[in-house]
């Protein structure tokens, strides 16, 4: 592989662990880890993972950094939630679906690791942790 972007999937565990062996021994400087039901599920499989093959990692919620992940950038989940829940009162009062505005996340949360950044050996500027919306000593 090249020093530029690349592109792993895995569709099950078997594979997630084959993913990583494969970044690990092909020197991938980092792994963004995007949304998927079976990532979400395996949550702490790649935090594990990603520790012992030492790749820093960013993932799509929270829950990977509480783990042990180095860090999070994602939509802020309960202001999603509450959009959700005023879209289905929408519905129920008889809007139809199609009819309504797709919608952007408009909050973002910034979620990060120190511990898992040390063990990695990685400073966190004192800059990007002062921007995070939560700090895991």
């Amino acid at each position: 592989m090249d020093s530029g972007s690349w592109f792993l999937s895995a569709s099950t565990r078997g594979e997630i662990d084959t993913a990583l062996a494969t970044a690990a021994r092909e020197g991938a400087g980092a792994l963004l880890v995007n949304a998927d039901p079976l990532f979400s599920s395996q949550h702490d499989r790649l935090v594990e993972l990603t520790a012992r093959y030492r790749i820093p990692a960013s993932y799509f919620n929270r829950d990977f950094a509480a783990a042990g992940g180095l860090m999070t950038y994602a939509d802020d989940r309960s202001e999603s939630l509450r959009q959700a829940g005023a879209y289905v009162g929408r519905i129920l009062k008889g809007e139809r679906p199609g009819d309504l505005p797709v919608l952007r996340p408009t909050k973002f949360e910034l979620v990060i690791n120190l511990k898992t950044a040390k063990a990695l050996g990685i400073e966190v500027p004192i800059f990007l942790q002062q921007r995070a919306d939560e700090v895991i000593e």
